[in-house]
């Protein structure tokens, strides 16, 4: 069986290594251009050794952004300041990703350092959030407006235009957030779609969007270079989507050309009773990629070396992201190398090499 260091190919893109960082949300954005901030906080992290750096959820329409302060790229001037990032990360060693997101009902929040969450007010910059069906996440929530046919065509087109942009500023991975009760999630989750057209309903309808952007995104992205979804596994509600369901829906994925699928959970139901612990997420990635033949990321609480080691080794899944362990420690992966007497594999920046010797 492969190991954490062993390297991970798919389609042009070549990993180090299994260790990647997560898409994490900086909320650090002005009209969604990227900052030094980002150069910094993505950079420092491929210096680190990580294999795969995922810029945060990054929004495909104006109004598809969490907060007013998300990265986004909905329009082709986004495209130079993401260079900076991806140039850096590259010459550091890792392939630089890109999660492309639509927050849907639950857009237009307030940052969550603000003194209360609340829905952001237009003269903060908020507008009125769009989604699958007009439920709010909350009962204080702005009720969202549930998105015509063509305005989900408007959605799937850009989704397609971001992807191409994306490629244009150097991202070699890209991944489709299609999870934590955001657009996509919210239209394949039985809880947050009622529709009665061919988007609502039955299993193939209520996926039919999410297919749909992944097929634009393809097609706009090119062949040769890595295409990934990002899935909520489970909704942990009575009810709603399920462990079964994702397997169903990843066989699809993968006939539509999807490369590998990050299993991650919930976000969509704010009462859900959700059993987080260590490496609590990590069995949905075994089910998805035993059930439908294809290659899954694990996340959630992976926090020890020997402990994504072991889920790489024991088949569970092929690549290991990691998010607030990485906030914590930049080289991570570095001391991972130490700790699994894999120093070989992975060097330190020669900068570095002084405090790694």
């Amino acid at each position: 069986m492969p190991h954490l260091f062993e390297s991970l190919t798919l389609r042009g893109v070549t990993l180090r290594n299994r260790i990647g960082v997560s898409p994490m949300c900086m909320y650090s954005s002005h009209d969604g251009f990227c900052n030094d901030w980002h150069v910094v906080h993505l950079g420092a992290r491929a210096a680190g050794g990580a294999a795969l750096v995922i810029m945060e959820a990054t929004a495909v329409q104006a109004n598809g952004g969490i907060t007013p302060a998300d990265n986004g790229i909905w329009k082709d001037e986004h495209i130079a300041p993401l260079s900076r990032v991806t140039s850096f990360i590259e010459a550091h060693g890792a392939a630089a990703g890109i999660q492309l997101a639509h927050a849907g009902r639950k857009a237009s929040r307030t940052v969550p350092w603000s003194p209360e969450q609340r829905h952001a007010t237009d003269a903060e910059g908020g507008w009125q959030p769009v989604g699958a069906s007009p439920i709010p996440f909350l009962p204080d929530w702005r009720v969202p407006t549930e998105l015509t046919t063509d305005a989900i065509k408007g959605v799937v087109r850009d989704w397609g235009l971001a992807a191409k942009r994306a490629r244009a500023a150097g991202f070699r991975w890209l991944e489709v957030h299609a999870a934590h009760g955001y657009l996509l999630h919210s239209f394949y989750s039985p809880l947050s779609n009622q529709r009665q057209d061919e988007y609502g309903g039955s299993f193939d309808n209520r996926i039919r969007l999410t297919l749909e952007v992944v097929r634009e995104c393809r097609k706009q992205w090119g062949d040769d270079l890595p295409l990934t979804v990002r899935i909520s596994s489970t909704d942990w509600t009575e009810g709603g989507w399920t462990g079964e369901d994702s397997v169903a829906l990843a066989r699809k994925l993968k006939a539509e050309g999807v490369d590998l699928v990050d299993c991650s959970s919930g976000g969509n139901v704010a009462s859900a009773k959700i059993p987080i612990g260590a490496s609590y997420q990590v069995p949905f990635a075994e089910a998805v990629k035993k059930g439908a033949g294809i290659p899954t990321a694990a996340v959630g609480l992976i926090t020890q070396a020997m402990q994504a080691d072991a889920i790489v080794r024991n088949g569970q899944a092929d690549l290991v992201l990691l998010a607030r362990e990485m906030l914590r420690d930049p080289n991570w992966a570095l001391h991972a190398a130490r700790d699994l007497h894999q120093t070989k594999a992975l060097a330190p920046p020669k900068q570095y090499g002084r405090a790694f010797g």
